[in-house]
């Protein structure tokens, strides 16, 4: 038989009894810290998932891709969409008191007697997941008509803006840096009063991670350009220096190693109508580049995109939907046997070097149409010209989109500037590649006789003289609207081009009938 199991005493039932109790803390510990692994898993994925985030809308309608869709400018170079919202409630001064970016030139479609929350020419996309907004191709291509004042304002894509002040936006955007107004309590306060909606999360995100991004982002671009820009005469609205910005904020050469010949190159916005004829022409003011698909992506880089943010796909359909972008026929009434008899002139003096209009079409022929002409020959204003630089062209060869199929192979530095098509022509005052001519009238007047100073910004178009109303202004004197265009100022001179300039008053008068149909 077996041995015999020794007694067991009552105390030693009892801790026998409560043995598995000592397991349960550990059990609940344990579990505890799965819960947490797994929330912190949770959220370290969600976070992943939000940094992966990259994605912008999309849009059916050609237009509306034009004028909204983004380019891919916004990681690098944008706002988020709620800042963006709250700078008018704290800088009400700079809005003119109003809760839109008007202040500034920029348009916004109205639908049903509903304003769009953005203009047009600012797309927006979900970075990392925050909703980003910034410059597309519209901000600069889209401009408005009228007949006459309190006239139907026409909005036409294509054209260039006759009504942003750039300048003004960017030295606004520069001096906001570093002001406490946009300290994190400040900012979201304002965020909220424009209908944002933040999760316990999401504040501690914007507060402490966003918004000091935001500020520091600022800072260094105010760092690298805001001298430059407060040293520049104001451009005024249709106006931008397209390269010494991206000199100065992206290259960062610094302000002093800039050449003095070198710093005023502000320049109109050009139409985009019409591209694909365009192919193989010297393309920019001056000139520089003959292939559209270079200049297309160097004029997205001046809206804010980089070789690594650009939406190529994005880019291209713009393209291809410009192609065939016509300008809308001109409405200006003109007497038939005199655009008849300037057309004949036009014929022999001008169609050579920017094509000709027949039958309400224009028409891309011509020996030197899309070719440079020498500035030793035509005289005009060469700040713009000296502001792209051999240097400059190195940097573009070298280092943009380097290693790709994108990478940049047919800049140029040219001597003077590009006989451009002039298709949409009564949409594309004031004249020359600076603006420096308020109309054709006055282009077909010799350099001395041109107006020292005129308003520009109106876009009331004149059926006289050709362009828009642009009346003589006294620099520095203050004006109801528009903005005084001091042609004596650096890179404003309105000498050049007096093709045309010699003839009779009354083929003057011929020639610009005909030029009135384009």
């Amino acid at each position: 038989m077996p041995p015999a199991e020794p007694p067991v005493s009552e105390v030693e039932r009892a801790l026998h009894r409560r043995r598995p109790w000592r397991l349960y803390p550990l059990v609940i510990l344990v579990a505890l810290l799965l819960l947490i692994g797994l929330i912190t898993a949770v959220i370290g994925i969600s976070l992943l998932l939000r940094l992966a985030r990259d994605s912008a809308r999309t849009y059916d309608d050609p237009v509306a891709h034009f004028t909204h869709g983004s380019i891919g400018a916004e990681p690098e170079s944008g706002l988020p969409y709620w800042v963006w919202q709250a700078l008018p409630r704290i800088y009400p001064d700079a809005f003119n008191g109003r809760l839109d970016y008007r202040a500034f030139g920029f348009l916004y479609e109205v639908k049903d007697g509903r304003q769009s929350d953005l203009p047009l020419g600012i797309s927006r996309r979900n970075y990392r997941g925050v909703e980003l907004v910034w410059f597309n191709c519209a901000v600069c291509h889209v401009g408005t008509w009228r007949q006459a004042e309190g006239a139907t304002q026409h909005v036409v894509p294509g054209m260039p803006s006759n009504n942003l002040d750039i300048y003004r936006f960017i030295r606004f955007v520069l001096g906001a840096a570093g002001d406490e107004r946009l300290a994190p309590d400040n900012l979201m306060a304002a965020m909220k009063a424009a209908g944002a909606k933040f999760s316990p999360i999401d504040e501690m995100v914007w507060r402490f991670y966003v918004i000091p991004r935001v500020r520091e982002g600022l800072v260094a671009r105010a760092s690298r350009l805001q001298q430059f820009i407060l040293e520049q005469p104001p451009w005024g609205p249709g106006r931008v220096d397209t390269f010494n910005p991206y000199k100065l904020g992206e290259i960062k050469v610094k302000l002093q190693a800039l050449a003095p010949y070198e710093l005023y190159g502000a320049s109109d916005f050009p139409s985009i109508f019409l591209q694909k004829p365009r192919e193989g022409m010297q393309l920019h003011w001056d000139g520089n580049n003959t292939s559209l698909a270079e200049r297309n992506l160097s004029a997205a880089i001046g809206a804010g995109v980089t070789p690594a943010t650009v939406d190529h796909a994005a880019v291209d359909r713009v393209a291809k939907w410009l192609g065939d972008l016509r300008p809308p026929p001109s409405p200006h009434v003109v007497d038939a046997a005199a655009a008849q008899r300037g057309r004949a002139l036009y014929m022999t003096n001008c169609a050579s070097c920017h094509g000709h209009h027949t039958n309400g079409q224009y028409v891309f022929e011509g020996a030197a149409l899309g070719k440079v002409d020498p500035n030793s020959r035509l005289g005009a204003d060469p700040g713009r010209l000296d502001s792209y630089t051999a240097e400059f062209r190195t940097h573009q060869l070298s280092e943009l989109f380097a290693g790709t199929r994108y990478r940049f192979k047919y800049f140029t530095k040219t001597d003077g500037y590009a006989n451009v098509p002039l298709d949409g022509l009564w949409l594309r005052g004031p004249y020359m590649h600076n603006g420096s001519v308020p109309t054709l009238r006055a282009l077909l007047s010799p350099p001395a006789e041109r107006p020292a100073a005129y308003v520009r910004g109106s876009d009331v178009i004149d059926g006289v003289n050709g362009g828009f109303i642009s009346p003589p202004c006294e620099p520095g004197r203050p004006l109801a609207s528009g903005f005084c265009y001091d042609t004596r100022q650096p890179g404003n001179g309105n000498g050049g081009h007096t093709y045309g300039t010699s003839l009779a008053p009354a083929e003057k008068a011929d020639l610009l009938a005909y030029l009135l149909t384009f």
